[in-house]
């Protein structure tokens, strides 16, 4: 990071907007946000964001919380409580209906930050980084902040580079050879490719830069629209496009990589199979996140865990893991694991057998469970000599199976059982 950069970052704050459910997560986010929901072990999505923040040099944030936020509330006051006012540091948390009387929730994203205006003010920022708290990746947001003022354009959009076609569930940018956003699409069924790369369009991360005062002006004309739906991506983005003042910064330009990390990393986990197979990729010989970067830490709550133990060595009743991640305070006990991921706490007893299983926090699982291909709910206690993946119709009947074949347990699903 250069100098510049890092001036730059320190004159900035970043509004996370961590509202969301995720409903296609289903029963996951039953109880907590998307933005609230495990990843790698022992983070939360909304970790991702929050560190890059840090590790890019800011250090004034707040996060906006709307659906179910008790867990992601909780997490925050753990994990996030080592700002320093007296360092200019700080970090707000900001529950819809704190600043209005009338209307409970926050209309829309731009509407989350129109609300917190009087707030956000108080940091004294020069530049707002509008983050969405439901995303994994690794970014120098610095990079992007240094970019939006060299352009001098009135918005900076995040983009990431997908394959055209893939693009067709984003917002989609249509960019010249300067990065000025000509068109901005929303789900289009034939994407504009990027300049020079016939293959690629340009989709929407959901980031975005502004300059203080010019954000804050822009949001109270846009809270006085009756037609506006009040969000970033339906009215605020295409309106600055409209005007020719909108630059994009492609998500290759910053990505933070390691000398692992093959490809620009960024994932939406918001869906099962998506969820699943981004923490079983962590799994791999040469994942293609790298969360063993010391350079680019994901900070978070770290509970205080003994080691994971590995108990038992007899022939059917030996506790061994391979290809797998194994968090503090698992106990392996005559049970073997493979391309698996335990959260922390995690029990297995003997002679069970786990392939491609994604334990969340505090799971028990039973002697004799075979279980392949599954994600366990927090603290769900898996019943001796339960077979879940490999009868497709029983586990239809039972769990919740999703289109690629991958089941979601939960603790009324093992209770209706019997």
């Amino acid at each position: 990071m250069d100098n510049e950069s890092q001036r730059l970052a320190q004159q900035s704050m970043a509004f996370v907007l961590a509202g969301g459910r995720g409903s296609r997560l289903l029963e996951l986010t039953d109880r907590r946000a998307k933005p609230a929901m495990y990843f790698g072990g022992k983070s939360r999505i909304i970790d991702f964001a929050l560190s890059n923040a840090v590790n890019s040099g800011i250090r004034r944030m707040a996060v906006a919380t709307q659906y179910k936020a008790h867990s992601l509330i909780r997490h925050l006051q753990r994990g996030w409580s080592f700002f320093r006012a007296e360092r200019n540091e700080s970090l707000d948390i900001l529950p819809a209906s704190q600043q209005l009387d009338e209307e409970n929730w926050y209309k829309g994203t731009a509407d989350a930050v129109t609300q917190n205006i009087d707030v956000i003010k108080d940091y004294g920022a020069k530049y707002i980084l509008i983050l969405a708290g439901d995303h994994i990746y690794k970014q120098d947001y610095s990079l992007l902040i240094k970019q939006h003022v060299d352009s001098g354009a009135e918005v900076t959009v995040g983009c990431i580079e997908v394959p055209r076609m893939e693009a067709r569930g984003f917002g989609v940018m249509k960019v010249d050879d300067n990065d000025k956003i000509l068109d901005f699409v929303e789900k289009p069924k034939n994407p504009p490719a990027m300049p020079g790369h016939p293959d690629l369009a340009l989709a929407s991360m959901g980031i975005y830069v502004f300059e203080a005062e010019f954000l804050y002006d822009l949001l109270r004309q846009d809270a006085k629209d009756p037609k506006s739906s009040h969000d970033f991506g339906h009215d605020i983005i295409p309106q600055l496009v409209a005007k020719g003042t909108a630059v994009a910064h492609p998500f290759s330009r910053s990505c933070v990589r390691s000398g692992l990390e093959k490809e620009p990393y960024w994932r939406d986990v918001g869906t099962i199979d998506a969820f699943w197979q981004a923490n079983i990729d962590l799994t791999e010989f040469t994942p293609k996140l790298d969360l063993y970067d010391n350079a680019w830490p994901i900070w978070t709550y770290s509970e205080l865990t003994p080691p994971a133990k590995f108990i038992h060595n007899e022939e059917g009743r030996r506790g061994l893991a391979v290809s797998s991640m194994v968090s503090g305070g698992c106990i392996i006990s005559g049970s073997s694991l493979e391309n698996c991921l335990m959260f922390t706490g995690v029990r297995t007893h003997s002679f069970s057998s786990l392939k491609g299983v994604v334990a969340l926090p505090y799971v028990d699982i039973g002697r004799n469970a075979r279980l392949t291909n599954v994600v366990i709910d927090r603290s769900v206690k898996i019943p001796e000599g339960l077979v879940v993946g490999e009868d497709p119709v029983q586990d239809a009947a039972r769990f919740r199976r999703s289109e690629g074949g991958v089941c979601l347990i939960t603790q009324p699903m093992i209770d209706r059982l019997g």
